[in-house]
């Protein structure tokens, strides 16, 4: 009980106060700090090694797709934005504008980047010439700003980190393809690298992004019950290579108009994480991107031959490609318990006098905080399976919590006590948007995504015939 008080005084009551016991997690485990100016961050080391560990995931997917790396400009200008009415419309409210800069009043304001398919769309009209050329599949791993009014590190702030991909191709049909494979591949890397369960789909006209045709968006259920738009796919048809002329000369030598796509995701993944495994410890992070998935704690460690043996582990699995580290500092085992459970090290090894006679090693899991002896032989691999284990169990508890925490409504009362309870609430739509608003007004919930493959027989708010089954919930 010492140790849970400990952590009570840390922490607040993930139950009780969910916004407070998120803050406390990401400022005490030194994700994040808060940055100088309102509503930016300062990811810190720890919290940047969980990025760097997504990033290195993601690129490996990308490239298989034929996705290569670049860097486009921070600054637009202005008048690309107006090319895409839609687009800047949407965008307008967040823009960040610079209008001097050397001392002088620019000629033409400069956006600073909420995202790049305008001078994207520019360079790939030069880029693209025939067909030849295509498709053309550029990604880029940059920072962002939107000017936010209500802020939170990691899920939303004024300037975040992401990838955003923008590919070019011959036809609709390539395009399309494009989207959904890039929205496999998000849901793919969500739930085995993340342990994160999603709802892949299409989001509704009124969700989809500015200037896009269509919108496919992966959903995620946080400890709350919200939901969290995790990562989206936007097939963009012909709007971006009209208004930036991406054209390319066919087979049969005619002048053609391209089509394009977008999808991306941020750095809101390690608030995803946080909310999805968190716990009333602290973070319980995935062995795929966790930035130490292994720490050894030496356990009466001034006698004879006990450093000797942790470090001799360390570097045993340290060879093996395990991401691993010794806490040799003079704190108590007890406090190096509680300081590692926080930060949410997937696996804990104790190691002390009586360990090394018997040629065992005591590992204690946190996700499930099971306690169990291995032996000291072949010990890489047998915290190998252990982590592979730990992030398999991981994916399969959080999809059990989601799935049991989805219902189904028939009217605009079960939507509202579904949506109060912390749930997804799937319920019959007649496709009008006056019902949909209806839904946010009422129970502050959205329109989630599409659930594809479901029918209903009746428009839970309206009454009229469904023409489809939405997911409702409130959101992040």
């Amino acid at each position: 009980m010492a140790k849970e008080n400990q952590f009570v005084e840390q922490i607040a009551n993930i139950d009780e106060d969910f916004p407070k016991w998120y803050t406390d997690v990401v400022l005490k485990t030194k994700l994040v700090d808060y940055g100088p100016v309102k509503g930016t961050m300062v990811i810190r080391p720890y919290g940047y090694a969980i990025w760097e560990n997504i990033q290195n995931e993601m690129n490996a997917r990308f490239k298989k797709r034929g996705v290569e790396n670049a860097y486009f400009p921070l600054l637009i200008p202005m008048s690309y934005f107006t090319k895409e009415a839609e687009h800047v419309e949407g965008f307008a409210p967040e823009v960040a504008v610079v209008t001097v800069a050397g001392g002088e009043e620019l000629a033409e304001p400069l956006a600073i980047r909420p995202t790049s398919e305008t001078i994207i769309g520019t360079m790939c009209s030069k880029w693209v010439q025939s067909y030849r050329d295509l498709p053309l599949k550029v990604n880029q791993w940059c920072n962002v700003m939107r000017w936010e009014k209500t802020t939170r590190p990691f899920l939303r702030t004024s300037e975040f980190l992401w990838q955003e991909g923008h590919t070019v191709h011959a036809s609709a049909k390539e395009a399309e393809e494009e989207t959904l494979g890039m929205l496999s591949v998000y849901k793919e890397f969500a739930e085995n690298c993340l342990a994160i369960p999603v709802l892949t789909g299409r989001k509704t006209e009124k969700e989809r992004f500015a200037g896009a045709v269509a919108t496919y968006t992966m959903e995620a259920m946080m400890h709350d019950g919200k939901s969290l738009q995790a990562g989206t796919s936007h097939y963009m048809g012909q709007n971006f290579a009209k208004a930036f002329d991406i054209q390319y000369l066919g087979t049969e030598g005619v002048l053609q108009t391209a089509y394009t796509t977008s999808w991306g995701v941020s750095t809101r993944l390690i608030g995803a994480i946080i909310m999805t495994h968190g716990d009333e410890r602290g973070l319980v992070l995935p062995p795929v991107v966790a930035p130490v998935q292994c720490v050894i704690v030496p356990i009466a460690a001034r006698k004879g031959g006990v450093v000797e043996a942790c470090e001799a582990l360390k570097t045993q699995l340290e060879r093996a490609g395990i991401r691993v580290t010794f806490d040799n500092s003079d704190n108590s085992p007890g406090w190096k318990f509680n300081e590692w459970e926080m930060k949410g090290v997937p696996v804990r090894i104790e190691l002390g006098p009586r360990d090394i006679e018997a040629g065992k090693m005591l590992c204690a899991r946190r996700d499930t905080f099971e306690k169990m002896e291995l032996p000291l032989e072949n010990a890489a691999e047998s915290v190998k399976t252990l982590l592979a284990t730990v992030q398999k169990d991981m994916l399969e508890s959080a999809r059990k919590r989601r799935d049991g925490r989805i219902v189904y409504a028939s009217d605009m009362q079960e939507i509202l006590a579904g949506v109060e309870a912390g749930n997804f609430v799937k319920a019959g739509w007649c496709g009008c948007r006056e019902c949909e608003d209806k839904v946010k007004e009422e129970t502050a919930a959205t329109a989630r995504v599409y659930a594809e493959g479901e029918s209903a027989e009746k428009c839970a708010i309206c009454g009229k015939e469904a023409k489809h089954v939405i997911v409702f919930a409130r959101a992040y």
